[in-house]
C-alpha cells in the first residue's frame, strides 16, 4: 500500500529529471498561459506556492512588469535549489514554505499563484485559507490543476502499462494525486470553505504534448516523479524495466517515433 505523504516528496534525482523531461513535456504550455494571465493583472507583488523548479517563475519573470516582486516558495528545498541553479532574468525570492502555512504577513501579495499543486496539498482548505490570508483586498489566486486522467494520454497510458507490470498492486500515483482533484464542485466546495465568497471561474484549456519519442515521456513519468518511489517499492520488476514497458506502450499507442499525446487542465481563478 502506498502511503500518500509520499506523494509530496520530490528528491534525490527527481528534480533534475522532473525539470529536463517533465517540464517541457507538459508544464511549459500552461506555465505561459497562466503568466500572461497573471501579468495582464499589473500586479506589484506575486507570491507563488508549490514553485516547484521554477517553470512558472521563469515565465512570469519574463511576462511581470519590471516593478513587480517575485517571491516563488515550495515544500521541497531540493526542487527550490534546482530553479535557482536554472535561474531566471530577474530578481527573485525563493523561499521554502509550506502552502498551508505561509511565513507572510496578512495582506501582503496582489496575486497568489499555483500551477499544478493544490493536488499535492494534504490540506486544501488550509492552503487557500492562507492563499486569502495572504491576499490584499481585490487580489486573486490563480492557479490550474490537471484533468481527469483519461483526458491527458501519455499518463494514462503510462498508468495502464504499470498496472500490467504489477497486477496484484497497481502503482497509482498519477491518477491519484496529480489527476485526482479535478471536480469543478468539490473544488469551489473547498474555496468556499477557505473563505473565498466570490464563486471562482473555471477555464479548460487542452494543449498537446510532444516528445522526440516515447521513451521521454516514460523517463519523465516513471523517473521524474514521485511515482518513481511507489515502482522501487515493488518486487517484480524494476524501474528500468517498469520504464521500458511505458516505453513500449507508448510507442504502440503513439508511434514508434516522435509521438504527440493530449493534456488538459483547469484553470481557476479565486477572487479575495
Amino acid at each position: 500500500m502506498d502511503r500518500p505523504g509520499s506523494d509530496t516528496l520530490f528528491a534525490g534525482s527527481i528534480p533534475e529529471l522532473y525539470d529536463s523531461h517533465l517540464v517541457p513535456l507538459i508544464f511549459e504550455p500552461y506555465a505561459a498561459d497562466l503568466a500572461r494571465r497573471v501579468a495582464a493583472r499589473d500586479p506589484s507583488r506575486v507570491l507563488e506556492t508549490a514553485a516547484g523548479t521554477g517553470v512558472v517563475t521563469r515565465a512570469m519573470a519574463r511576462a511581470l512588469p519590471a516593478h513587480a516582486e517575485l517571491v516563488a516558495t515550495d515544500l521541497n528545498q531540493p526542487m527550490l535549489d534546482r530553479g535557482a541553479a536554472v535561474g531566471t532574468q530577474r530578481p527573485v525570492t525563493w523561499q521554502q514554505a509550506d502552502a498551508t502555512r505561509l511565513p507572510f504577513d496578512d495582506a501582503s501579495f496582489d496575486i497568489v499563484v499555483c500551477q499544478f499543486g493544490v493536488m499535492f496539498f494534504p490540506d486544501k482548505v488550509g492552503a487557500f485559507a492562507e492563499a486569502r490570508r495572504v491576499l490584499r483586498h481585490g487580489g486573486a489566486l490563480l492557479f490550474n490543476v490537471w484533468d481527469r486522467i483519461e483526458e491527458n494520454e501519455f499518463a494514462h497510458t503510462v498508468t495502464t502499462a504499470l498496472a500490467g507490470v504489477f497486477p496484484a498492486d497497481p502503482p497509482l500515483f498519477m491518477a491519484r494525486t496529480p489527476h485526482g482533484y479535478f471536480d469543478r464542485a468539490a473544488i469551489s466546495r473547498d474555496l468556499a470553505d477557505a473563505g473565498f465568497s466570490v464563486t471562482p471561474r473555471f477555464e479548460t484549456v487542452a494543449a498537446r504534448s510532444r516528445a522526440v519519442s516515447a521513451r521521454v515521456p516514460a523517463i519523465a513519468y516513471c523517473q521524474g516523479t514521485p511515482l518513481r518511489s511507489e515502482i522501487e517499492a515493488r518486487s517484480g520488476a524494476g524501474l528500468a524495466e517498469a520504464t521500458s514497458a511505458c516505453a513500449a506502450a507508448i510507442a504502440e499507442r503513439f508511434g514508434a517515433g516522435p509521438v504527440d499525446g493530449k493534456i488538459q487542465a483547469h484553470i481557476v481563478i479565486a477572487q479575495s
